[in-house]
């Protein structure tokens, strides 16, 4: 099964930016309550996905200068690349059925 894959600042641009498929990407934090909620989601979409979405999951904490070049201001803040690119911006924990809808037409 596809899971989600832990990026920082040395990985970032090589399995984000340089991916062959679109990659989301979940800034989060340990002490985020709504980020542990949506991360079981995330990683049965990285399941259901897999070949087609990769799941990457930045700690804000830990990698505040890529949260900064990103603008996050809040979090779980999700931001979809493809081909390099910012495509999507999904802000808050929802559920399932509304990050998918965030994902129609992506991938």
């Amino acid at each position: 099964m596809n899971e989600p894959i832990i990026v920082d600042e040395q990985t970032f641009d090589k399995v984000v930016l340089q991916s062959e498929i679109p990659v989301l990407v979940d800034f989060w934090a340990a002490w985020c309550g709504p980020c542990r909620a949506v991360a079981p989601v995330l990683d049965q979409i990285a399941g259901e996905q897999e070949g087609k979405l990769l799941i990457a999951k930045l700690n804000v904490d830990e990698n505040p200068n890529l949260a900064a070049k990103y603008k996050i201001t809040s979090i779980p803040a999700m931001k979809v690349f493809k081909s390099g690119e910012e495509v999507r911006e999904i802000i808050g924990a929802m559920p399932k059925p509304m990050i998918e809808e965030h994902l129609n037409g992506i991938i």
